[in-house]
């Protein structure tokens, strides 16, 4: 019988260990790649949740409303809901939401700012509600200009304050429509520094290695903004990390706040007494 010698079985076993971590690398490769491509399919699916309505669906709230569209250059109809105050109007309120859902939703926040004595226009994105169309970064960029551009031409009077109010992914939008509209304040609940920023912890190893078709740089807004900011965030946001958030607070100057909810997290706050208390002081100020 053939005696093996120690090299030969040094020799094997170095083969063995090669061959097995090429096959390591192939897999892995092979699972970045397939995860990637799945990624760039579902990306639009996991930012962009919204409902949509039948053209014929019916509103129904406990304040008065007005629905109105506005036509998009392209061909597309954004669909809005302008929320009456009864008291005389101190300003108006341009209010966009979050990623899910459609106004239904979202117009029953409106109360929180009718009772200051605001008027609240709130859009549906692109594939949200009544909106036709598909969203994407800049559509809502654009889309959200045309908003403000609208109110200027079809309200009977210019507002005595503007206020620019954004929610999770509404807070990208909002910031960016701040460098052109001026307003006299802007307030951000549940902001992130950018996209990307606001993986939460135990999913970064994975999603920040992979290429994200949007930015939504909220910072890179903020930092072109002259206007006094206001900015909400909950502890235990699962959602939008409080560190994405933390990242925009050397972004604000001497007037602006940064008002922290103890146990708040991603679509709470306005359960908590704090946050009424702080919004009704920063909107009657």
């Amino acid at each position: 019988m053939t005696k093996v010698s120690w090299a030969q079985s040094c020799n094997f076993a170095g083969r063995m260990l090669k061959n097995r971590l090429k096959k390591a690398l192939v897999i892995l490769a092979a699972t970045f790649v397939i995860l990637t491509v799945a990624f760039q399919l579902l990306q639009d699916k996991i930012i962009f949740q919204g409902v949509r309505l039948d053209a014929s669906y019916q509103f129904a709230f406990d304040q008065p409303f007005e629905e109105h569209f506005i036509p998009t250059p392209d061909g597309h109809k954004i669909n809005m809901l302008l929320f009456k105050t009864l008291q005389p109007p101190k300003g108006l309120i341009l209010y966009f939401h979050g990623n899910r859902d459609n106004l239904q939703r979202w117009g029953k926040y409106a109360a929180d700012f009718t009772q200051h004595g605001y008027e609240v226009l709130m859009m549906d994105y692109r594939g949200y509600g009544k909106s036709t169309g598909q969203p994407n970064e800049q559509v809502l960029y654009a889309d959200a200009k045309l908003v403000w551009q609208w109110t200027k031409h079809n309200l009977p009077k210019p507002p005595a304050q503007l206020v620019l109010y954004g929610r999770s992914l509404g807070t990208a939008v909002a910031s960016h429509l701040a460098t052109e509209a001026k307003p006299s304040l802007l307030i951000l609940e549940t902001p992130f520094d950018e996209l990307r920023g606001a993986i939460v912890p135990w999913l970064k190893p994975v999603f920040s290695v992979l290429p994200f078709s949007y930015e939504f740089p909220t910072h890179q807004h903020l930092a072109k903004s002259d206007c006094r900011i206001v900015i909400f965030h909950g502890t235990n946001d699962m959602i939008t990390p409080m560190s994405s958030a933390l990242r925009l607070k050397p972004l604000l100057k001497d007037a602006d706040e940064f008002f922290v909810i103890p146990e708040g997290a991603h679509g709470n706050l306005r359960e908590f007494k704090e946050y009424h208390v702080k919004l009704g002081q920063v909107l009657n100020q």
